[in-house]
């Protein structure tokens, strides 16, 4: 033991919101809290130490066209891992990219595979795109394909009716679901609108991405099933823009997204205020830019979630949703260093000190 590099972290270390530690060690890429005897070779961090940062919904190897080479993808991967992501659920993705599971220096990935959408109801070579009698064939796929995760596509644009509408029959969704729970995967789904909802929920769906569409009459069906949302807001931000551009052909549609926009901050605060578990997540690699989870943090706390609550939804939390260890003695040293007291100031996410990934000091 006394050849190998170990790393001291001092200052405060967030084991959890309450339980804060002066110190923790690092030997063999592992956490410790008892201090390595006859150790020679140690490096010192001091801080404020978080668990790694947690994106609940990201796209690696994914961009606004499709999939992307193996060099994109990478750089993803890293402007993740500078802003203090380390675990990623990749909440859909045509990318092959189990290749970043043996690189040490990239954050975890936790894959939902590719997501399932609809025949022409869906963004252009994201999807694998079916008619509901394939449904549960394609979600027994993608289980077994991914990791412990399958992505749905719950509602889209429906080019007839000129507005969202949701994409799956009861009767579908509910044998796709229990055949993904058979194959011990949990589901979630994209939904912006109102209507997709309660069918997902009913079916036994475990978490919504976005739910824009959540009302005061659905809230406590979430809470009574337990049912999580996402609700990446960085991404939300962007409905404005959208409904401006399809105003001239879908004018209820770009209504619609307007209103989904303009009550989003009450629509998370509420589903917080009943109980609804709230995760992190940025929707990051289709339109918008990798390394946006400080901003996601803030977008939280800005729709009024306490900011110790909406840092756990980024670390503590989120790690023990997705059956992922935080600053346990022996988990995996992935953690991130700041210079100021996170719970005090959500604002400090954005500029880590320090980022230790597998044990190792990111440079």
């Amino acid at each position: 033991m006394s050849d190998q590099p170990v790393l001291h972290v001092k200052g405060r270390v967030l084991v959890t919101p309450e339980d804060v530690r002066d110190e923790l060690w690092v030997v063999g890429g592992r956490v410790s809290y008892d201090r390595p005897a006859g150790a020679r070779d140690i490096r010192t961090v001091e801080g404020w130490a978080l668990p790694g940062l947690v994106d609940a919904h990201c796209h690696v190897g994914l961009d606004a066209h499709g999939p992307v080479d193996a060099e994109t993808a990478e750089k993803q991967a890293l402007t993740d891992r500078e802003a203090g992501t380390l675990l990623i659920r990749d909440a859909g993705s045509p990318s092959d990219t189990r290749w970043i599971d043996d690189r040490a220096d990239l954050p975890k990935i936790i894959r939902a595979g590719r997501h399932i959408a609809r025949t022409r109801r869906y963004i252009r070579n994201y999807a694998w795109e079916i008619e509901p009698d394939d449904l549960v064939a394609y979600v027994a796929q993608e289980a077994r394909r991914g990791d412990g995760w399958v992505k749905l596509v719950g509602d889209w644009i429906d080019r007839e009716v000129g507005d969202l509408s949701p994409c799956w029959p009861r009767g579908a969704i509910e044998a796709a679901i229990a055949e993904a729970h058979r194959l011990g995967a949990r589901v979630t789904a994209h939904c912006f609108a109102e209507n997709s909802l309660r069918d997902l929920v009913e079916a036994g769906i475990d978490c919504i991405e976005h739910a824009t569409g959540l009302t005061e009459d659905l809230i406590p069906l979430f809470a009574e099933r337990g049912v999580a949302i996402v609700p990446t807001l960085v991404n939300i931000a962007t409905f404005p823009q959208l409904a401006a551009g399809g105003e001239g052909k879908f004018p209820a549609w770009s209504a619609h997204m307007r209103r989904l926009h303009e009550r989003r901050y009450d629509t998370v605060r509420a589903a917080y205020d009943a109980g609804i578990p709230v995760f992190v997540g940025t929707d990051a690699g289709g339109s918008l830019p990798h390394g946006l989870v400080a901003a996601e943090v803030a977008e939280l706390v800005t729709a009024g979630i306490p900011a110790v609550e909406a840092l756990a939804a980024t670390s503590w939390s989120a790690r023990a949703w997705l059956g992922r260890p935080g600053l346990a003695e022996g988990a995996p040293a992935d953690l991130v260093v700041y210079d100021r007291d996170p719970r005090a100031d959500v604002g400090v996410l954005a500029a880590p000190r320090r980022v230790v990934l597998n044990g190792a000091v990111v440079e």
